[in-house]
């Protein structure tokens, strides 16, 4: 193939522009306001397991494109807009591979008054607009953990989870040992998400506490959190929140975010005055997810390369 040609074929083309048709008409239908936010903005993620791509602005300051629109949009929801969704790029400093672009698309959006399982019925409602027709399942993390690697993960002890990662041949370091963040991820990911790939579509909830991003916490005798994740065919589709509205809180995880960037030898992020501000302004209970688009329509097409399902997949 000559270089500048498309890496999709314009029949997958077309049949994607179709796919954000009915996205639109299940929102419209829905009424959710579609919405646009910068893709440039003055801070960067906190996420530890995200890397952002730094803008040189001519005045030496940086900028950041934007790993999800997240942040911009819940100052909408603050300012009173409703129930929202947005079409958008996303950008995230991470090795290509079949399943990732470092440019990708997704669909993003809030529910006001919206818990994670309403959420998740909404997402199956997307889901069965755009055309998926196979059975959704749904099961805990915790459920999934202890059927296919023994652990509960709420209340497995760290060296038990540190033994279980070495046992599995991951290469745990020192420092590593006491991070139960990154112990849990390797957990799921050499333990459970081998195991999902015949598993069909899955909507996995109730993460531990360490995971939590910006959800909610359950008033339980082990918190957990009020998040999910869509999962087809052992692939990450959707990552959904019960989401975080107090600002002290919201502060308070980006300071644990920042402290897990530090240990894990990253550099330190700023954290987004803006999206504090309007949280103190009030942010309206509310549950938001994020579709990966490009993934999505992988599924669609029955398509094992992302590069095929967009129009330039390699830049």
């Amino acid at each position: 193939m000559n270089h500048w040609q498309p890496t999709a074929s314009l029949e997958i083309l077309r049949r994607r522009a179709i796919c954000l048709h009915r996205i639109r008409e299940y929102f419209v239908a829905q009424g959710v306001l579609e919405v646009e936010t910068p893709l440039l903005a003055r801070c960067g993620t906190t996420d530890p397991a995200l890397s952002s791509f730094a803008v040189l602005d001519p005045d030496g300051s940086q900028r950041f494109l934007q790993t999800s629109p997240e942040f911009a949009m819940k100052r909408l929801l603050a300012a009173g807009s409703g129930d929202i969704y947005q079409i958008a790029h996303a950008f995230r400093r991470e090795e290509r591979s079949c399943l990732h672009l470092e440019e990708f698309s997704i669909v993003e959006w809030y529910r006001v008054g919206f818990d994670h399982h309403q959420l998740m019925d909404d997402v199956e409602g997307l889901l069965r607009a755009v055309g998926f027709r196979r059975e959704i399942k749904r099961d805990t993390y915790a459920t999934l953990c202890e059927r296919f690697a023994g652990l509960n993960p709420h209340t497995a002890s760290t060296s038990a989870l540190a033994e279980y990662a070495r046992q599995s041949g991951a290469q745990v370091s020192a420092a590593d040992r006491d991070d139960r963040a990154l112990l849990l991820d390797l957990l799921f990911g050499c333990g459970v998400l081998p195991r999902l790939r015949a598993a069909g579509a899955l909507l996995i909830h109730d993460f531990p506490r360490e995971h939590a991003a910006y959800a909610k916490l359950t008033n339980t005798k082990p918190p957990v959190a009020e998040r999910f994740e869509l999962i087809i065919g052992g692939v990450e589709i959707a990552n959904g929140f019960h989401e975080v509205t107090a600002p002290d809180e919201q502060a308070a995880r980006h300071a644990r975010e920042n402290q897990l960037r530090q240990m894990r030898g990253l550099p330190e992020m700023a954290i987004d005055s803006a999206l504090l501000a309007a949280l103190s302004a009030g942010l309206p209970p509310c549950a938001g997810v994020a579709i990966g688009l490009d993934r999505l329509l992988m599924v669609l097409e029955s398509s094992t390369d992302i590069a095929k399902v967009v129009a330039f997949g390699g830049g």
